[in-house]
């Protein structure tokens, strides 16, 4: 999703400032949290409680595949919980298209649960005596949708996710991963706007998991939904989603695309976890490229790519051209350049500090 998108598009999910503390002494704890700033620890040895989710504040938007990654222990599978009431915040609120759903009844949420958000988990919970057709059809028949009308709605999920051939197996007969073709089908089946996803591929055979992440990213994108994605994978979120939430402890450390999280980590908690990762094809030339006049030369006669051009797009015309330098072009005028320097210092992850103080 691109800046103006996220500028323009309307927000469904607004968590605002959301804790989450766990244990009979909950809001004491949450008091002396707010009052006194007690931390993590003090909290688990003056009041025997646990903190969750610590003041976490997120926003996605119509059509975006948001991540929250972080390793386990970390709060993601708590907080996306929160997102849907599964459990009650400690302080702080959640919006869904506007609505604080921890202000609706139980009637009020119910209907927003079946309307507006699916839920796909890492264990897909497949009922073993139904066939595929209704345990896809199954959340339509709890809402009391009458059988030929759920029936169709499944099918056509079913069809979106390729199993329609599938339909009157059961799902001893299926493969793991066709099973959570079956769970995804079951919460697109209800049209949701919203679906939230909870390590669904991760307990998949690596072949198995990269085709899963790449049909749910395009299935996701042509159906104009959104999804909240939760992964403990860097990798898994950089393929999947439009922007990224890290997590640590029940903190929130850093949202952003993947780029921007790669290029300008806020730690080293997170410079850590991004040291591995291929620059190749995340980060783009607008991310490494210098202003024109910080290049010191002529750009008439230079090699053009665009400022979505990535590293290895910027490579292969660098080594082409026989050039030190590519001029980055938008609308026939030149608004960068990237050098061979920043090439090498995108590979790496780093701007060019020199440029920046130019």
């Amino acid at each position: 999703m691109d800046r103006v998108d996220m500028e323009s598009t309307e927000v469904l999910i607004d968590c605002q400032s959301v804790w989450k503390v766990f244990g009979d002494r909950s809001r004491e704890a949450i008091g002396a949290i707010t009052g006194r700033g007690l931390g993590k620890q003090e909290v688990l040895k003056e009041f025997g409680c646990v903190v969750g989710v610590s003041d976490a504040s997120i926003q996605v938007r119509r059509g975006e595949i948001f991540c929250i990654m972080g390793l386990s222990g970390s709060g993601k599978s708590t907080l996306i919980r929160l997102l849907n009431r599964l459990i009650e915040p400690s302080l702080g609120r959640v919006m869904v298209k506007g609505r604080d759903i921890g202000a609706m009844d139980a009637a009020t949420l119910r209907e927003t649960r079946a309307r507006h958000i699916g839920m796909v988990f890492q264990s897909v919970a497949l009922l073993p005596q139904r066939n595929v057709l209704e345990n896809a059809a199954f959340g339509l028949e709890v809402q009391g949708v009458p059988r030929d009308e759920r029936n169709r709605a499944a099918e056509a999920a079913l069809a979106k996710v390729g199993l329609s051939d599938w339909k009157l197996r059961y799902p001893s007969e299926l493969s793991g991963g066709m099973q959570q073709r079956v769970g995804l089908a079951r919460a697109l089946t209800s049209d949701p706007e919203i679906i939230l996803m909870d390590e669904p591929f991760s307990a998949l055979d690596p072949l198995i998991r990269r085709q899963l992440q790449d049909e749910f990213r395009q299935l996701t994108k042509d159906l104009g939904k959104s999804a909240v994605f939760i992964t403990h994978d860097l990798d898994e979120a950089i393929r999947i989603g439009d922007r990224i939430a890290i997590m640590k402890d029940g903190v929130i450390i850093q949202v952003g695309t993947a780029e921007e999280i790669v290029m300008n980590p806020a730690d080293q908690y997170v410079a850590d976890f991004v040291a591995g990762i291929s620059r190749l094809h995340l980060v783009k030339a607008h991310s490494v490229m210098v202003p024109p006049a910080a290049y010191g030369g002529p750009v008439e006669g230079l090699p053009r790519c665009t400022p979505e051009a990535d590293i290895d797009t910027l490579i292969e015309t660098i080594t082409a051209s026989g050039s030190d330098a590519i001029a980055i072009a938008e609308g026939g005028a030149v608004v960068g350049v990237v050098t061979t320097r920043n090439l090498l210092l995108g590979v790496r992850g780093e701007p060019d500090v020199r440029a920046a103080a130019a």
